[in-house]
């Protein structure tokens, strides 16, 4: 089964769910996605929607230099951020519950 189309409707609620775990620039919450077992998603896709929470006043950031290379921005949550992650995730788990007794096989 393709899940690009599944992880197109949940891509918020994973990024915000790697951040509230930890501050992160974008590559490392590529990883932290990868990690968890969606090895399918893009890094554009992941780099899109950092900026897009961050500009809808999810997030906040800041630059860290670094030696090895271009300095690396990073994104934490912040108090709107997460209780969008709160509402996101009770939603997620509703429809996951809704899914699931839907597809049961007996």
């Amino acid at each position: 089964m393709d899940t690009s189309q599944l992880l197109k409707g949940v891509l918020d609620l994973a990024v915000l769910a790697v951040l509230d775990r930890g501050d992160g620039y974008g590559y490392e919450v590529v990883r932290g996605l990868r990690a968890a077992g969606l090895n399918e998603v893009g890094d554009a896709s992941v780099y899109g929607t950092l900026r897009r929470l961050y500009n809808a006043g999810l997030l906040t950031s800041y630059v860290v230099p670094s030696d090895e290379g271009p300095h690396r921005k990073y994104y934490s949550m912040n108090a709107p951020g997460k209780a969008r992650l709160r509402e996101t995730s009770e939603q997620w788990l509703a429809f996951a519950k809704t899914m699931e007794s839907l597809v049961k096989v007996a």
